[in-house]
């Protein structure tokens, strides 16, 4: 069967596309902009992109077009595909009927941190020598590919609320009917669609419905608006995490590298690995949760975390050039933003945290973040806000009364400019974007070099 996917280097669609060239189908892609790390990743599985939306992408016709949530009316491809009535599905329906039927579907939803702990899930069931399936939404550096079928019923997924697509306004996971479900933590966000946190909040009551008598919830004890989607109503069985749940973690070290795993009381062992942060700790408890339920004892568990490496885009090093250290990071959101730098400054100590961020995603767009976005970078040095003409609200303004040095800049040039500035040996700098970023990253780490 030929498949083409519109919207294919988004990371979902990017994993869908693997997934279908595994089952074994030929399969094409078109999107608005090709770029890695799902471009680079798709060109080696041999899978065909093409720039833009045309029609001419489309002919002659592919058996299945599976359509993007990026996309919508007005879009030419769109258009054509309805004008020509070729068959056509949304991402994760087409997931659900062709991939997740008849597995057990190890589900991870939430506002932050979904991406990193669908992958420590994956990993440690995969070091536990249970070959499971995944499609997570990045590419995670155990395995190096984002998605792939696995070799035994357990399938690990990404469970994102943004809608499905432009003819179905449901939330993805609800497709997914997972027997073991994380739900990591709740916060306004998507604003491009969603009026209000009590509409999330609804989607994830939907998302409860779904799971069965027989699974397993799992989510921080102390998360209020969590709590108040299990009170709309939960048919299943549920275990907590954080500090009065039944999955408790004990720091043996301030960033978090280092911790005492306690479950019904009982010390299960020390996870030790790379990763820092408040909000890794707290992924790590319910990926050990999610493990146990299918089997995985909490030893084998943690042992498998502390080989953990990550993912891509998630406080990944790309450059360390004359002593100066830069990361990138996927973080858009002002509670993401904030964890990941207290999580740098605990590592790190005093040495000099530069932030460089880009206000990318829609609701960043639509200004929704806005007032959280001063105190969000508090644990930063000196902070470099992208402002393009386009932003449509005045960055400027919202972050002037910052307590950091900041500088709010309309060009790469400009913040090369300035990091390069102030960057010293043991200078940390952590880019900030969930796009490509115009390539910051490789033209800092060059202009450092110089």
């Amino acid at each position: 069967m030929h498949i083409h996917i519109l919207g294919i280097c988004g990371t979902f669609m990017g994993s869908l596309a693997v997934l279908a060239k595994e089952l074994g189908h030929r399969v094409t892609g078109s999107d608005a902009s090709v770029y890695p790390p799902m471009s680079t990743q798709l060109e080696a599985q041999g899978i065909e992109l093409m720039q833009g939306y045309l029609p001419e992408h489309l002919q002659p016709a592919p058996d299945l077009v599976v359509i993007g949530n990026a996309l919508s009316r007005g879009n030419p491809a769109v258009e054509y595909v309805l004008n020509q009535g070729l068959p056509y599905v949304s991402g994760p329906q087409w997931l659900a009927d062709h991939v997740l039927q008849g597995r057990w579907v190890l589900g991870v939803a939430g506002t932050h941190g979904k991406t990193t702990t669908t992958s420590m899930l994956a990993w440690v069931l995969e070091h536990a020598g249970m070959s499971p399936g995944f499609l997570i939404g990045g590419v995670p550096q155990n395995f190096g590919v984002s998605a792939r079928l696995g070799g035994t019923p357990f399938f690990v997924v990404e469970a994102d609320e943004y809608d499905s697509a432009f003819f179905d306004k449901r939330s993805k996971f609800v497709h997914y009917r997972p027997r073991t479900a994380i739900l990591n933590n709740l916060e306004f966000d998507h604003a491009d669609i969603f009026p209000d946190l009590a509409a999330i909040e609804r989607q994830f009551h939907h998302l409860v419905r779904t799971v069965p008598g027989e699974g397993l919830i799992i989510h921080p004890q102390a998360e209020e608006a969590l709590a108040r989607v299990i009170k709309m109503g939960c048919w299943t069985p549920v275990q907590t995490t954080g500090a009065d749940g039944q999955w408790q973690a004990r720091l043996l070290s301030e960033d978090g590298s280092r911790f005492e795993v306690v479950f019904d009381g009982k010390v299960e062992g020390i996870v030790e690995w790379e990763l820092t942060g408040q909000h890794n700790v707290a992924n790590a408890l319910a990926t050990l949760a999610a493990a146990r339920h299918v089997g995985v004892v909490p030893e084998l568990g943690i042992a498998g975390l502390s080989s953990f490496k990550s993912v891509k885009r998630r406080m990944e090093k790309v450059a360390e050039v004359k002593g100066v250290t830069v990361y990138d990071d996927f973080a858009h959101h002002p509670t993401a933003i904030a964890t990941t730098l207290d999580g740098l400054r605990k590592r790190v100590g005093a040495a000099q945290v530069v932030a460089v961020i880009e206000p990318r995603s829609n609701s960043m767009k639509l200004g929704a973040h806005r007032d959280g976005l001063p105190d969000s970078v508090v644990q930063a040095d000196r902070v470099f806000w992208y402002a393009p003409a386009n932003l449509g609200w005045d960055l400027a303004a919202t972050v002037a009364g910052s307590k950091v040095p900041t500088q709010v800049c309309d060009s790469l040039e400009t913040i090369i400019a300035g990091v390069k500035a102030v960057a010293a040996p043991g200078t940390q700098v952590v880019i900030m974007s969930n796009g490509g970023f115009g390539g910051l990253h490789g033209k800092l780490a060059k202009a450092l070099e110089e």
